[in-house]
């Protein structure tokens, strides 16, 4: 399955940048750096797997490794780069979802803890959702695969006149 970035601009309804307009062309380098971030992305089952497949540990590892790629773009785009706070933003979603299963696994492995992984893990989803439809708008970038589980859904409001 494939979303073209066409149809996420449809999703997408508040996103502003002070430069951002109808011509701006983000520089070729800057598309290549956000459409190998997103190639990444699509094969990080973390990001939209069913809940029952994921276990505690590897579900830590696969975030910690989305957060070193995501240092890595954030060293290779320029610092005025349109692409940073969005790559900022999942940056911190990780760091903030480590922060909250650590405290998970320092309770012992109880039972309720697989309970708030999950709230945890769906909060992060929410956020790399929105800012990879940010993204892939900006730099008309498609998403291929079961990344597109975790986009902004399309405002279908039925028409009640």
């Amino acid at each position: 399955m494939t979303i073209s970035f066409k149809k996420m601009t449809k999703s997408i309804t508040g996103f502003s940048t002070p430069i951002f307009g109808v011509s701006w062309n983000p520089p070729k380098d800057e598309r290549e750096i956000i459409r190998k971030l997103i190639i990444f992305l699509e094969d990080r089952r973390v990001l939209y797997n069913p809940y029952k497949l994921e276990f505690f540990d590897p579900v830590i590892e696969s975030i910690l490794e989305i957060r070193k790629d995501l240092t890595e773009v954030l060293e290779n785009l320029d610092e005025k780069s349109e692409a940073v706070p969005s790559v900022r933003a999942m940056r911190a979603a990780c760091r903030k979802f480590l922060d909250n299963v650590g405290f998970l696994d320092n309770v012992g492995g109880h039972r309720f803890a697989y309970v708030d992984l999950f709230v945890y893990l769906g909060e992060l989803r929410g956020v790399f959702g929105n800012h990879i439809a940010i993204l892939c708008t900006m730099y008309g970038v498609n998403v291929e695969g079961e990344l597109g589980k975790i986009l902004p859904v399309e405002d279908k409001e039925p028409n009640r006149n």
